[in-house]
């Protein structure tokens, strides 16, 4: 079997910065990866943080980080998925959930993270059927609806800005009393005129018929319920980390984040490292990531060397 230098899993902007360097230090690079941009496809207001572009969409910087990591002299596996990670002596063996095996000297976990779920009744009922964690994908749906974004984060706010160009009305419940989300998200979605604020409470219900029609809330201070009219609900409680198939390897935040040295991005285990959201690293942006997957790779060539 062919031994990589280094096998790259995920293609966000952690991995595909991580696979671009490797390549340029002449490794014999894999990219692993279901699909391209991680969170980046979620993205839904103009990104404003990436030096270079005053403004960018999320689609388009993925297509632009996509057209460069093809042009990188590395081998690419697009639609898969990897299911174990195990090491033996000094190489690491990467199974696919297709059943394919890859073995390499070292390892870049980049996988990013998934949609926090509420799990609260009536969530996973009503999925498709009003209930949402993507509103770049649903959004344009609930045209002249009244909706709730369940959050008060940043993202809650990105997708609050998206929606105000569809929906009618727009409930923004989340449970903080001081709102954690950037001013200026606030501000703007102030602005729009179409969002009423729910804070200090946490979601209990959601309710319906065929479709989604009701959100019942509890008040953390008086534990008084009261609900509120709806037709979709877009849930935006944050993200969890995708890190199941290293479990063996890494160590955990409380948050099941991979704990990383961060001047190297090293794991516990000697020549697997960690980028972007799948670690304990904070803040959680793009350009961070993308550092991130840059310290890995020179790590993991540093590694090699050593």
């Amino acid at each position: 079997m062919n031994i990589f230098d280094v096998i790259i899993i995920g293609a966000g902007p952690a991995g595909i910065t991580s696979a671009i360097y490797s390549s340029r230090q002449k490794l014999k690079t894999l990219l692993i990866t279901k699909d391209y941009g991680g969170q980046m496809a979620r993205k839904t207001v103009a990104i404003e943080n990436w030096p270079g572009n005053i403004e960018i969409s999320g689609p388009e910087l993925i297509k632009n980080f996509e057209k460069h990591v093809k042009a990188c002299d590395l081998k690419i596996k697009e639609q898969e998925e990897v299911s174990k990670v195990i090491k033996n002596k000094n190489i690491f063996e990467v199974e696919l959930e297709s059943g394919k095996k890859f073995q390499s000297k070292t390892v870049i976990v980049c996988t990013g993270a998934d949609p926090r779920p509420l799990e609260i009744p009536g969530e996973k009922e009503f999925i498709g059927k009003g209930v949402s964690y993507c509103v770049l994908c649903d959004g344009p749906m609930f045209n002249n609806k009244n909706v709730a974004v369940i959050g008060d984060g940043n993202a809650a706010f990105e997708a609050v800005l998206f929606l105000a160009k569809y929906a009618r009305k727009i409930y923004v419940v989340g449970c903080n009393k001081k709102i954690p989300a950037f001013k200026d998200l606030q501000v703007k979605a102030l602005a729009t005129g179409k969002v009423e604020i729910i804070s200090y409470v946490f979601s209990q219900e959601i309710k319906g018929n065929d479709f989604v029609n009701e959100l019942i809330y509890k008040k953390r201070d008086t534990k008084e319920k009261e609900k509120i009219k709806i037709d979709g609900v877009f849930i935006e409680i944050g993200n969890s980390p995708a890190t199941g198939f290293v479990k063996e390897l890494v160590d955990f935040s409380k948050h099941d984040e991979i704990k990383i040295d961060f001047e190297t991005c090293a794991t516990k285990t000697k020549g697997l490292f960690a980028a972007g959201d799948v670690t304990n690293v904070f803040p959680k942006q793009i350009v961070i990531a993308a550092g991130q997957g840059a310290i890995a790779a020179a790590n993991a060539y540093k590694f090699l060397n050593d």
